[in-house]
């Protein structure tokens, strides 16, 4: 059998690599059309920042080592210029001419391109740059050696635009960060990303939302925003997005879908027979919806390779789809994601709930606890969980993976609370932030608990609601909230009196599990109430509340 893969890096050498191992006999040939065929590409912007100080290990195979050790005939710098499906034959262009290679199987791999918006002057800028590959980062390393840049613009504030803004502010450029939506990293909803933008000017990053760039002038050295202001910059990195290299695919006449992603089926195969394509230009089943969507992660493209070489060597797999699992590290701070986000969620008109839970890193004492947000979204009736994000110094890789693999496993917020996690203070807490989550989640499923979210807290307010802040007097004190009465929970039941039954009760405290309890003396002593999900913690830091 003779297999030809049009890329590497993840999905492709994923697929090699398993393929040698399932299929000793069979002739593997990977056409890269750059020159390296395995690299870090997750790693790149720290390479900038000298975090990674070393350029080589970005590399993770050569050419070399894959021929000895796999068998491997890697073909670097090669393009493939076109696809002969009734021939079962590509086009290869490389240094040494033109040729024809046939094929038994074809993989294609071909990754995202960074998607480039139409900016006026963008042709005569010599001083922007995207970053997808190793000529990518070199291009942007020498610049920065070449020409000593002062001031830094970042066009885009997604994954990979947060990690250069924070890489090139630790080089010691001033940092802008320029975002056409409405926060920072719209996969996660605002009173999270709200984290980020606090951690960013923390670190003298510039922040500028709901703008975009819509001219170059001066070769690059200012961006006119589409509000008419202007900011001024010795280099640009633009990362707007990223969209399928398709070009093949659609030459070939493999059909494509949504965003010009390239269509598969269960087992990754196209629509002409024995081509089959993974990674960042495939459209896969969202894990939650089942709908089509487009996701460009290392980690699932790594797998739809392995499988897709399971399936050609005659293994049973099937294309399960994905959840777009992420993290991001920002300064001092970890932001990750899975599933889907709120606003997604109204979008696709679904009923759902959220809780947000304040917890710690680790037992709160125990030294060096830090904090730690949890947000879990899910069906307020069934316990479906539609997703989770959170955001901390430290632990919340491990909240967001349980979450993602209850939601991969088919769980319920009912079983969160039974999921066992190793205990020591070190370590975690004896109720976990992803077990309190669920009992929180619970409560509002089983009518022990109503919830009212913090943007749903000043039409409560206008509506004449009673607002009761049950923190202590001296917590209230240094960090009131507006129009809000102060009843310490400990005071509250022989303060009943003082709480009117003729209006609905807000009701918070400073992270909400002091307004749970007094929620539940209040219910059941006769009275309306909502509990202010995420409290004062929440709502002050969308708010910038502080004072009366």
């Amino acid at each position: 059998m003779k297999i030809v893969i049009i890329g590497g890096v993840a999905g492709g050498m994923s697929a090699a690599t398993r393929l040698r191992r399932l299929n000793e006999d069979a002739e593997i040939i990977i056409i890269e059309k750059g020159p390296y065929v395995s690299f870090a590409n997750c790693g790149l912007p720290y390479y900038v920042s000298g975090q990674i100080s070393e350029r080589d290990d970005l590399l993770v195979q050569t050419p070399e080592k894959l021929r000895e050790r796999f068998q491997l005939d890697v073909r670097p710098e090669s393009e493939v210029t076109s696809i002969s499906p009734d021939k079962k034959e590509v086009t290869v262009a490389s240094k040494n001419g033109e040729y024809q290679l046939s094929y038994d199987k074809l993989i294609l791999s071909p990754g995202a391109k960074p998607f480039v918006p139409p900016i006026a002057g963008f042709a005569d800028a010599d001083n922007v740059f995207t970053l997808r590959n190793v000529p990518d980062v070199d291009a942007i390393m020498s610049f920065i050696a070449e020409k000593q840049p002062k001031k830094a613009a970042v066009i885009g504030a997604g994954f990979i635009g947060l990690e250069m803004a924070e890489n090139l502010a630790e080089k010691g450029l001033d940092v802008t960060i320029i975002e056409k939506a409405p926060h920072v990293l719209p996969p996660v909803d605002e009173e999270i990303a709200a984290h980020v933008t606090n951690e960013l000017q923390a670190h003298q990053v510039n922040v500028m939302v709901t703008v975009g760039a819509t001219e170059f002038q001066e070769n690059g050295r200012k961006i006119i925003l589409d509000d008419g202001s202007i900011v001024e910059t010795d280099m640009i990195l633009l990362s707007v997005g990223v969209q399928p290299e398709n070009k093949l695919a659609v030459d070939a006449g493999i059909e494509t879908g949504m965003r010009g992603g390239i269509l598969v089926d269960d087992n990754y195969e196209t629509s002409v027979k024995d081509i089959y394509a993974v990674g960042d230009a495939i459209i896969v089943k969202h894990t939650v919806t089942a709908e089509d969507t487009m996701i460009a992660l290392a980690s699932p493209a790594n797998r739809q390779g392995r499988q897709v070489a399971d399936i050609i060597s005659g293994l049973a797999r099937k294309n399960r789809g994905s959840l777009g699992t992420a993290i991001v590290r920002v300064f001092d701070k970890a932001i990750a994601s899975t599933g889907m986000n709120e606003r997604q969620l109204k979008l696709a008109g679904r009923d759902y709930q959220v809780v947000h839970v304040q917890g710690k890193s680790h037992a709160g004492y125990y030294p060096g606890a830090s904090d730690l947000t949890l947000k879990l979204l899910f069906h307020p009736k069934t316990g479906e969980i539609y997703g989770a994000q959170a955001v901390g110094e430290d632990g919340v890789d491990k909240r967001i993976d349980i979450i993602a693999t209850a939601i991969k496993a088919g769980l319920t917020v009912a079983d969160l609370p039974e999921l066992e996690f190793t205990y020591a203070p070190p370590f975690g807490s004896a109720k976990d932030p992803v077990n309190m989550a669920g009992y929180a989640a619970l409560n509002i499923i089983e009518g022990l608990s109503d919830t009212i979210q913090w943007y749903e807290l000043d039409a409560a307010r206008e509506a004449g609601a009673y607002l009761l802040d049950v923190r202590n007097e001296n917590e209230f004190d240094n960090a009131p909230l507006a129009d809000f009465v102060n009843i310490p929970l400990d005071n509250l039941r022989c303060r009943l009196h003082e709480v009117p039954k003729d209006k609905e009760v807000i009701v918070s405290c400073a992270s909400g599990q002091r307004s749970y309890l007094a929620e539940r003396i209040l219910k059941q002593s006769g009275y309306n109430v909502k509990n202010l999900d995420g409290a004062y913690a929440v709502y002050a830091m969308m708010h910038n509340q502080g004072e009366k």
